[in-house]
This record gives C-alpha cells, structure tokens and sequence, in this order.
C-alpha cells in the first residue's frame, strides 16, 4: 500500500477548496499520525446520501455528521478506510456550538481519523478522551491552516475584493 487519498464531492450545500482539504488531510496522516502508507477516501456527501449510508450500513435512521468505514487489517502500522462526512450536519451544528462550518468540516475528518487509529467514543470515557485527542488536533491545524478558505466561494470573493482594492491594481 502507498499514500493514496482521495476525496469525492457529492455535495451542493458548500463550494469546497478541495486543494487546501487535501493538505489539511495529508498534513494531518502524515505529520500527526506519523503514518507512512495510506489509502483513504473521503466521501463529502449531502444529508440525503448519509441518510442513506446510514441507514444501509448501520440501521439507523436519519443523517449524521460522520461515518467511518475500516477496511484495514487490525493493529497494522497502516490505514485503510472510508471517511463520510455530511456537510449539511456541518453547517447546522457550526451555528448550534457557535463555530464556524470549515471548523466543523475538519473537525468531522479528524474524527473519522481517529476512529480509523482505533479511538472509540461509545464508552463516556473513551468519548471523553477521543473528543479531547480531536479538540487538541482541530487547535493545532487551526493554527496551521487557514480553515476559513476551505470555503472556496468566500476565498474567491476575498481574491476579487483585494484586486479591485489594491494600490497596484
């Protein structure tokens, strides 16, 4: 297995700056997880899609944020998986915990993650330490990264207001 990472877009609620996402991922795998081989596939998808992921694969009702699918062997020093993230469920819990969608978005990655290096969060306590592992993730790419241009439309009207306003322009 090599470093493969792959992202679909099957999504309209958000235009997405998938090229920053994926140095996001890539920096998050490489340089947090110290891994060195990886397939991963990150599926960003619309409610109706993760309702539907949902209920087929895991007999529940309705949307959520994110799925994660293992498809590596146990205790290897590799990953193997599929991440599902729902960006509807990122909007919506963005504006109930008072975040922003971008921060939602990589929050939701780093989760699938986690769970992908064996991290758990049906136990309160295992919760408590994975939602801690995940909060100190988010804090240091936060501080790497500009998360706000994950939303493409916003950075390209960001780009246009600067040309227009810029003395050389």
């Amino acid at each position: 297995m090599t470093c493969v990472l792959s992202f679909r877009n099957r999504q309209r609620t958000r235009t997405l700056n998938l090229p920053l996402l994926r140095r996001i991922t890539r920096h998050l795998l490489e340089h947090q997880f110290g891994l060195t081989r990886y397939e991963l596939g990150i599926h960003l998808v619309a409610a109706a899609e993760m309702a539907e992921v949902n209920e087929r694969f895991l007999q529940h009702s309705g949307s959520t944020d994110v799925i994660t699918f293992d498809h590596g062997p146990a205790g290897n020093e590799q990953l193997h998986g599929e991440v599902f993230v729902c960006i509807p469920d990122a909007v919506k819990q963005a504006r109930q915990f008072r975040t922003t969608w971008q921060s939602e978005l990589v929050r939701y990655v780093l989760h699938g993650l986690l769970h992908l290096q064996g991290y758990d969060d049906l136990k309160p306590g295992a919760r408590k330490i994975m939602k801690r592992k995940e909060s100190h993730l988010l804090r240091q790419v936060a501080a790497s990264f500009p998360l706000r241009q994950l939303d493409k439309a916003a950075s390209l009207r960001r780009s246009r207001l600067a040309t227009r306003t810029s003395p050389l322009a």
